[in-house]
């Protein structure tokens, strides 16, 4: 008979071990939800986001710059100064440059000070609408020529050379000579430019100019919507002339349509109108009168890629 032997230990834990084991698993259990809790609480936080870690290189690795994202300006602008040099990143596009320009700045900015008079239009300067020139009046009847001859000459004097000068027609203002501009601004206010008022806005840019100018970049589609903005402008005036409308009501009339690639519209329709229905009507004949426009270019097609493109025109009372 075995009999086994002594001082052999047991197996078993005793009241002193499991107690010890407790304690190491409470101590665990409260240090891993330390560890999550003070991590959630970062991250709702924005704790971990503050912080940059030191990112290593291999030797002469360089971190590229972060890319900026060209986006391609959608909004047209009458382009009154043009330039050479096409700006990296433009607002506005047009059939021409045009860089950002102030006379003078008291602050830097991206964008330059305009002194105008509304907030809508982007428009440097201010030009009067056309005026349409009144039909011209009849000639009056020639008097009747005396039917007795004219007496002789008298035959010492030699009529000469010199004749006396016939005085300016009075009543024709275009035969009167147009004062000569003493400034630049006078000069460029005599040319041939779209109506509008000046944008006021705050800014100032570093580059000098003799006439304040916006970024604008010219783009493939910047004569053919040149030539669009023209047509309708210009059938617009022609609207408000033949009905001689009370142009008493400020505001603005944004009309949406389809242009289609045979130059056609579509789907018009007036989706913003603080000047009422009449003056909203107008608008959209504006539009729909001047239509059809220019067939797109293969280069066109190609590059618009589908088979309408989408406009909104806003037109401005004031």
């Amino acid at each position: 008979m075995v009999r086994p032997r002594k001082g052999l230990a047991s197996l078993r834990f005793n009241r002193l071990d499991k107690t010890g084991l407790l304690l190491a698993l409470l101590i665990s259990l409260l240090a891993h939800l330390g560890v999550w809790g003070g991590y959630e609480a970062g991250k709702k936080a924005g704790w971990w986001q503050k912080l940059h870690w030191p990112v290593r290189h291999p030797l002469g690795a360089q971190t590229p710059p972060p890319m900026v994202p060209k986006t391609d300006p959608t909004i047209y602008l009458d382009v009154e100064q043009a330039d050479t040099v096409a700006p990296k990143q433009a607002k506005y596009y047009s059939d021409k440059n045009s860089r950002a320009a102030n006379p003078d700045a008291a602050i830097e900015s991206n964008q330059p000070k305009l002194n105008g008079h509304q907030r809508d239009v982007p428009k440097t300067e201010d030009a009067p609408r056309p005026v349409k020139t009144k039909s011209a009046t009849p000639t009056p009847p020639q008097k009747q020529v005396d039917s007795q001859p004219a007496e002789p000459k008298p035959a010492g004097l030699n009529p000469g050379t010199l004749q006396p000068g016939k005085p300016a027609d009075q009543s024709n203002p275009d035969s009167q000579p147009k004062p000569r501009p003493r400034t630049v601004r006078e000069a460029l206010a005599q040319q041939n430019k779209p109506p509008g008022l000046e944008l006021q806005q705050e800014g100032g840019v570093k580059r000098r100019a003799l006439a304040s100018s916006l970024d604008a970049m010219a783009t493939p589609f910047g004569d053919y919507d040149r030539r669009i903005v023209d047509a309708i402008r210009s059938r617009w005036y022609d609207l408000l002339d033949s009905q001689q409308f009370a142009l008493d009501r400020t505001g603005r009339a944004t009309v949406y349509f389809r242009l289609n690639p045979d130059g056609s519209v579509t789907e018009l329709k007036i989706t913003v109108n603080t000047v009422g229905e009449l003056l909203g009507y107008v608008c959209q004949e504006a539009i729909q009168q001047a239509a059809p426009f220019g067939a797109w270019s293969t280069d066109m097609r190609r590059m618009i890629g589908t088979n309408y493109r989408e406009i909104t025109f806003t037109f401005y009372y004031y």
